[in-house]
């Protein structure tokens, strides 16, 4: 199943299921949208919205989407997830962890879907798996444990790779537990990683110029929606890359 499916599979769960059962309480159901992101770099919002319409509801005719935005901002997800709960919503839907993990104490009695990278029994966001029980239910991507497969990937197609770096938020919840995974991976199959810590667009810039200076045999990005990696769509670091690319490819035929 691809993320986009997941994404639709989860807005459809927070369109349908607590909708229905409260439909009687508002003249208008209305759906929480929390995000640590901004609706510029909001990847999923259009599959968000299209499982909406998949549910039979189509906002601004018979459902209202309140959207609030952290900017980036991680501390000010709190005050947002307690804003959503005063406005008293049918439902909030959390865009990753970061946000799930906000809203979750603001309320014990509206539903909440989230989705995140983690796990969320150590992220304290349900009891089970298999019954989440209290008001909060969602989907992981199991980006963490996914860590080790994809360095082992990467040792694969690239034999003897001399350093591979790891590319990391340290400010996100799942990091620790990320990079304590590729770590055990990595040393398991003798494989030296440099892990690099970055929390924003110039951080990552000055990681790129330092690969660009001594480059990496691969890369590996660690899980995350922060405004440093999302800053690699639009900061100049296409030249940084084409060193790095140019160091580590073999040369074309003259």
């Amino acid at each position: 199943m691809t993320r986009r499916d997941f994404i639709t599979l989860v807005s459809g769960a927070a369109a349908a299921w607590p909708l229905a059962a409260r439909a009687q309480e508002q003249a208008m159901p209305v759906i929480g949208f929390l995000s640590s992101s901004s609706a510029d770099r909001a990847r999923y919002l259009t599959a968000f919205r299209q499982g909406v319409r998949e549910a039979g509801y189509v906002e601004g005719q018979n459902v209202a989407i309140e959207y609030r935005w952290a900017q980036d901002q991680y501390d000010r997800l709190p005050d947002l997830a307690a804003d959503l709960v005063r406005r008293q919503v049918t439902v909030i839907a959390a865009h990753d962890t970061l946000s799930a993990i906000a809203v979750k104490p603001a309320t014990t009695t509206i539903p909440i879907v989230f989705v995140t990278g983690g796990d969320p029994i150590k992220d304290d966001l349900v009891t089970s798996l298999n019954r989440p029980g209290g008001n909060v239910t969602g989907v992981s991507f199991i980006a963490v444990e996914l860590g080790a497969k994809q360095l082992g990937l990467l040792h694969e197609l690239r034999p003897g790779t001399a350093r591979i770096a790891v590319l990391v938020d340290p400010k996100w919840p799942i990091t620790e537990r990320f990079v304590s995974e590729v770590r055990a991976a990595a040393s398991a199959v003798g494989q030296p990683i440099e892990v690099l810590n970055v929390s924003t667009g110039r951080e990552v810039d000055t990681a790129f110029a330092s690969l660009a200076r001594n480059p990496a045999d691969a890369l590996l990005v660690g899980p995350s929606q922060p405004a440093a990696y999302n800053s690699l769509r639009w900061r100049p670091t296409t030249g940084c890359l084409r060193s790095i690319l140019s160091a580590s490819l073999p040369k074309p035929a003259a």
